[in-house]
């Protein structure tokens, strides 16, 4: 098997946010919202995404460090640290983020989201609809 793979970045995320530091640990629940830009070439894949719709982005924490296997939960260095997986934090081999967003408005090729929380710049990998 192959050691490494290649993604491609569908689109960005435009936010107020633009220190990880400032950024909520949990986007859902936070009403932080942000925007979704679409690169032109994937814009059809908006298609029968409306306004109230619940999503699933991937991002790929750019800014995030790729090999602490463990450390203390939620930054609290008063407590024991953990392995990487069984936490959220965005340091980890793969700095994969997931992010359940609602969808607030649909403007082409964007999307603004409630519940992102990720940092100004944000590379976009991939968006899931939420199944019910």
């Amino acid at each position: 098997m192959p050691e490494e793979y290649q993604l491609k970045v569908i689109g960005w995320i435009e936010s107020d946010l633009t220190q990880v530091e400032k950024a909520p640990p949990q986007g859902a629940g936070s009403g932080q919202e942000a925007w979704l830009i679409l690169e032109p070439q994937y814009a059809e894949g908006l298609d029968g995404i409306q306004v109230g719709d619940h999503l699933l982005v991937l991002t790929w924490l750019h800014l995030a460090e790729r090999w602490p296997l463990k450390l203390p939960p939620h930054g609290n260095h008063q407590m024991p640290a953990r392995g990487v997986f069984g936490t959220r934090s965005p340091h980890r081999p793969n700095p994969i983020g997931v992010h359940l967003v609602e969808v607030l408005a649909v403007e082409g090729n964007r999307l603004r989201l409630c519940g992102m929380e990720a940092v100004d710049g944000t590379p976009v990998v991939d968006i899931k609809c939420v199944l019910h």
